[in-house]
């Protein structure tokens, strides 16, 4: 028997978490389908700084598009941080959404964009923040399926995983330097 494991690719500052293994009995009112897999789930966008830590996150539908997404989580970001001024996306951000934020919310949205002759795998520049950031929150096994139901729960374990995360990172650094 062939059985073939269906794992969903990573983009920066979004992650697809869906439940194509998994039986379900009924699907949440805010769960969906997305067009290229037709297996029910949720998309969770979110932002970083420079150092891989979480700014804002929005867990949608999976049917929602990532660049409809960040326009809301966009405008969260420069409310929350008035000192950020430049913003790295991957190619899913292109578009009017660029326009946008720099006529709206006077940011600097510059995207990363790979280029097409790659025969190999190359490292993209500002995107394995992103990608580390990811591998850092399927560390909690509660993130590693998806169990919630509901977007704003899921958020909730987001953010729940990066504060238990900076803690054992500030007790550590703290215990390190009284040795």
């Amino acid at each position: 028997m062939n059985a073939k494991a269906v794992r969903p690719s990573p983009r920066p500052e979004s992650s697809t978490r869906s439940r194509c293994g998994q039986p379900q009995q009924s699907r949440p009112p805010h769960a969906a389908t997305t067009a290229g897999r037709k297996c029910p789930g949720e998309s969770g966008t979110s932002w970083t700084d420079c150092l891989g830590l979480l700014l804002v996150v929005a867990v949608t539908a999976a049917n929602v598009g990532d660049r409809d997404a960040a326009a809301g989580l966009l405008t969260r970001l420069r409310r929350m941080h008035r000192d950020i001024t430049l913003v790295w996306a991957d190619g899913g951000y292109t578009g009017g959404l660029v326009g946008w934020c720099r006529d709206k919310l006077a940011l600097t949205l510059e995207i990363v964009k790979r280029t097409d002759d790659m025969a190999v795998f190359v490292v993209l520049p500002r995107r394995w923040v992103a990608e580390r950031t990811f591998a850092w929150l399927m560390n909690s096994r509660r993130l590693a399926r998806d169990y919630e139901t509901l977007p704003a729960t899921s958020e909730a374990m987001i953010r729940w995983s990066m504060v238990t995360r900076m803690g054992r990172r500030l007790a550590r650094s703290r215990a390190d330097g009284r040795r």
